[in-house]
């Protein structure tokens, strides 16, 4: 279940999450490609609002799956942003932007619904990753975004992927609970609106190979928390 061009390893000898990303793409389709992706964007659905006639910004795009369902449900205008030219290049969406999702090329207020999903962990700051956010959200807009849990992280999970040559590479990921998402919302002038913990056998429930095994040793585990993040109308 797992802006600058990538360095290929960093000095530990594990590999860019950027450099990742580029590897991963190749094979990284625009559709939640696992169960465990799948019950995150079921949660993360239930958190957006009609996005009709939004302007969205679609943000670690990644492939663009959530670009695409943004644009099925007809927002005014769609933008995607990843760091990764090789993920930007699968995304089948209309505006693609390449940058860092903590420094956005954009002007303030440009967007009216920001939706990322499970990428803010490899943000160096959750605290100026929030206030960009807020920058660039319009008042009375909506952040929706997902990350892995900590305590998945504690009971000794990671996000990994296998390449094309049967390598396995693990990400880095910065650890995050509800406490440290609730106090940047708050110093970056967001309110938070909803909090939705992803857990194996209630939201994570989709039989796969090996899911016996996996539900009776982690049943319960809290593996990712879904959020909303709303800016103060004028």
């Amino acid at each position: 279940m797992n802006a600058a061009p990538p360095t290929a390893r960093l000095d530990d000898g594990v590999l860019s999450n950027a450099a990742a990303y580029d590897m991963w793409a190749a094979s990284y389709p625009p559709v939640p490609h696992n169960p465990l992706m799948r019950a995150e964007q079921a949660a993360l659905l239930k958190l957006w609002p009609d996005p009709q006639g939004l302007r969205a910004l679609d943000l670690a795009c990644g492939s663009g799956r959530y670009g695409l369902l943004l644009q099925q449900r007809g927002a005014a205008s769609v933008v995607g942003v990843d760091r990764s030219a090789q993920m930007l290049q699968r995304a089948p969406l209309p505006q693609r932007v390449r940058a860092d999702m903590s420094h956005l090329p954009f002007a303030d207020a440009q967007f009216d619904l920001i939706v990322c999903g499970l990428a803010v962990g490899h943000a160096p700051r959750l605290d100026a990753w929030m206030c960009e956010m807020a920058r660039v959200l319009a008042p009375g807009g909506l952040l929706a975004y997902s990350d892995f849990h900590p305590d998945a992280a504690r009971a000794g999970m990671t996000r990994s992927f296998t390449d094309s040559h049967q390598q396995r590479h693990t990400l880095l990921h910065a650890q995050h609970d509800k406490a440290a998402h609730a106090a940047a919302m708050s110093a970056a002038g967001l309110r938070l609106s909803a909090c939705h913990e992803v857990r194996v056998g209630q939201d994570l429930c989709e039989p796969f190979e090996g899911s016996d095994t996996f539900f009776r040793r982690w049943q319960g585990l809290a593996l990712v928390l879904v959020l909303g993040a709303r800016k103060a109308a004028p």
